[in-house]
């Protein structure tokens, strides 16, 4: 989407004084910035930080360590626009007294397309609190909760330097990205917003030794309790799901099969000459998930290690209706992780289960499967830990690694 005060740049027309009220020379809207947005009635903080100036603006959504970059930007007097082609958003803003206020416009989770509002200052930090106020809650913790994926447990992985904490929740198909935050007036408060996965979440330390979490999520807010995970034993709580169990293959004797086009149009199907012989990851994932974001830079990685010794990988991709008319953002995202695997177009999220039979229980976007070179299905695995759950992400390439090359080393079947 373009906003229309570019077309106007282009074609050398004088931008008309509603759009840009200030006629004076304009404050640069470089540097650090934190402020709010307002996704489906919650507000949560985010930061960001804008660098360069006029046409060649560049931006980053801040979450702890993570870093989600603007693809372009400008800024013309007080006016400033900042796309993200991974997400197919806009934010649209004005300096007002030295506030950004604004629009934030794209498609976050199902439904139409939507404009958040959003208002940030300059950032501050914040003074340290008085030295022995600052409850320890660093490591991980197993909060107790009952999800439409029939999981009992999530995990929370919390970083923590004084204050300041940085957390995840990890889930069967994936976490939150990082949340980040600060502990005042009692509890911790961490949010999350990179354009996508709005999340704010409380902590409260309480005198069991649990903790008491307030979620604010797209499904409302939830009253949560968090034990560590000998605690959670003791009480009897079950361990969280495990990945490689959420989704099974319902007939492990057959080929898994997979028939759809590429991003050209040219139907690729799993009896092709390339397949043949090979060990192959079909992995289900869409452009419009962040989980799978966080999951392509890794395969596209694998790929380039173990192509030359037989890996072949497939990306099954599902996009909304208005998504697939062009496939924008899919091409975006095949361009910036630098994949050279294989990517289809399966049409629609909404029907993954029609159109992909041989799996039961997939409702966790990633999900990849790993293939023998038989064409048979040796596991599933669900989801991806991003570098946001810490120790769990690092255990989780060097199991997709180990994974492949045992499947690299079985002989290939005699044809």
């Amino acid at each position: 989407m373009k906003f229309p005060f570019r077309r106007a740049l282009a074609a050398g027309v004088l931008f008309v004084s509603f759009a840009f009220p200030h006629p004076a020379a304009a404050q640069s809207v470089a540097g650090p910035w934190e402020g709010t947005v307002v996704v489906d009635s919650m507000t949560i903080p985010f930061r960001i930080d804008i660098t360069g100036k006029a046409n060649k603006l560049e931006a980053a959504f801040i979450n702890g360590d993570e870093r989600v970059t603007s693809s372009r930007g400008m800024q013309v007097k007080d006016a400033v626009e900042l796309d993200f082609d991974q997400y197919a958003e806009t934010l649209r803003g004005n300096l007002e007294g030295g506030r950004l206020k604004g629009i934030i416009a794209g498609k976050f989770g199902p439904g139409p397309r939507s404009d958040l509002p959003f208002e940030a200052h300059r950032y501050v930090p914040e003074p340290n609190p008085p030295a022995g106020t600052v409850p320890e809650i660093a490591g991980l913790w197993e909060i107790e909760v009952k999800s439409p994926k029939g999981e009992d447990a999530w995990r929370f992985i919390v970083r923590q330097t004084g204050a300041d904490v940085s957390a995840a929740i990890l889930r069967v198909d994936g976490d939150t990205g990082a949340l980040t935050g600060r502990f005042r007036d009692g509890k911790f408060t961490l949010s999350h917003f990179s354009g996508e996965r709005p999340y704010l979440l409380e902590a409260a330390l309480q005198s069991d030794g649990s903790l008491a979490i307030t979620l604010h999520d797209h499904t409302g807010v939830r009253l949560l309790a968090a034990y560590r995970p000998a605690d959670a034993r003791t009480k009897g709580l079950p361990e969280p799901t495990d990945p490689a169990q959420q989704t099974r293959v319902a007939d492990a004797t057959k080929p898994f099969e997979f028939s759809f086009p590429d991003i050209s149009g040219r139907t690729v199907s799993n009896t092709d000459a390339r397949f043949l012989g090979k060990v192959v990851l079909v992995n289900i994932t869409g452009s419009w998930c962040p989980n799978c974001h966080d999951e392509a830079p890794f395969l596209a990685q694998l790929y380039d290690k173990y192509r030359t010794r037989g890996l072949e990988i497939v990306a099954l991709d599902f996009e909304e209706p208005e998504q697939i008319a062009d496939l924008t953002r899919l091409r975006w995202f095949v361009q910036h992780y630098g994949i050279h695997y294989t990517v289809l177009v399966g049409g629609d999220p909404d029907g993954v289960d029609k159109k992909i039979p041989q799996l039961i229980h997939l409702n966790s976007w990633p999900t990849t499967v790993f293939i023998g070179r038989d064409g048979r299905v040796k596991s599933v695995h669900a989801g991806f830990a991003s570098p946001a759950s810490g120790d769990f992400n690092g255990r989780l390439k060097a199991e997709f690694s180990a994974r492949v090359e045992a499947l690299l080393a079985e002989p290939v079947a005699s044809q």
